[in-house]
């Protein structure tokens, strides 16, 4: 069978997690419009006949801004490494952006064995393939005498908020993947820890509804998650950056954040097979973003501490 680790990289909201999604068949990572929102390393485990595919969903590179952000940016750069395909989702909907360039440059000094482009939202006019492919050509043509063995990524396009849209990425990757033993048994989708996973919920219920608010001074950390006879009693904190931010998560007579909590109960309930109940508690933690103890707990810094 062919098994590949597959590390799915970009700039921030290019589709990563929504073609992680597709891939896989199923949800394993949250998908939201507003950037930075993928901010662990998610494994999503896509198991067919043809063999087992080990997609490393990564937080988007971006311009960083302070700890968090610094963090995100190394975390992505550490996940592309090591794995046995790189592939480098492009939002094509819009011209090159630098972090595109950026990874463009990735490949080109590290010269990964097995590079996919892939062109997502081909759906979209403009679709602006001639300027990415324009931009590889620029950036290689500058790389390309430094030295023997230099990377030919293979490109694909892509829909990956379309049924099917995937399909071409998928087969592309089989195809570049070697024989071997599968990585994961076959049937699990993730091996996210289920803490982390049940955050990510919580906090996409918030960004549905708060858009540019306070998207990146908003943290979930679940503090606990009680078992009983197929229900699950989870209790979650809500961090935010200032008091006067409060207020806002909480909502109008409370109203965002029992939406939020009925919307993640609801989802919660899904992905595990249980009856859940959610409790949420709004926490003002000032600076948490930098605070490596919290940071730690929501699983931001895995074993640097």
């Amino acid at each position: 069978m062919k098994v590949a680790v597959v590390g799915i990289v970009g700039r921030t909201n290019a589709g990563k997690s929504t073609l992680v999604n597709r891939l896989v068949g199923e949800k394993v990572s949250i998908v939201s419009p507003v950037q930075q929102t993928t901010r662990n390393t998610v494994r999503g485990i896509v198991c067919e006949p043809r063999g087992q595919l080990v997609l490393l969903d990564t937080p988007g590179l971006h311009k960083a801004e302070g700890r968090l952000g610094k963090l995100l940016n190394r975390m992505a750069r550490r996940s592309a490494s090591g794995t046995d395909i790189l592939c480098v989702v492009f939002d094509a909907a819009v011209p090159p952006k630098i972090e595109d360039a950026g990874w463009m440059e990735r490949v080109a000094k590290e010269r990964p064995a097995k590079t996919l482009f892939v062109l997502n939202k081909a759906d979209k006019s403009p679709f602006c393939e001639s300027g990415y492919r324009e931009a590889w050509d620029g950036i290689a043509a500058a790389h390309r005498s430094s030295g023997a063995g230099f990377p030919q990524p293979a490109w694909v396009k892509c829909i990956a908020s379309a049924e099917g849209g995937a399909n071409g990425v998928q087969d592309a990757l089989f195809s570049m993947a070697e024989e071997g033993e599968p990585l994961f048994p076959e049937d699990i989708a993730t091996d996210y820890p289920r803490k982390l996973a049940i955050a990510d919920v919580i906090r996409e219920k918030f960004l549905a509804r708060l858009h540019q608010e306070l998207p990146h001074e908003l943290g979930v950390i679940v503090k606990s998650i009680s078992e009983e006879s197929g229900r699950w009693g989870v209790k979650a904190d809500v961090i935010v950056n200032r008091p006067s931010q409060k207020p806002i998560v909480i909502g109008r007579d409370a109203g965002l954040i029992k939406n939020a909590r009925i919307r993640a109960q609801k989802e919660i309930s899904s992905m595990f097979g249980v009856k859940a109940s959610l409790e949420l508690w709004v926490r003002v933690e000032p600076g948490w973003m930098g605070n490596e103890r919290l940071l730690s707990e929501m699983g931001y810094l895995g074993g640097e501490i």
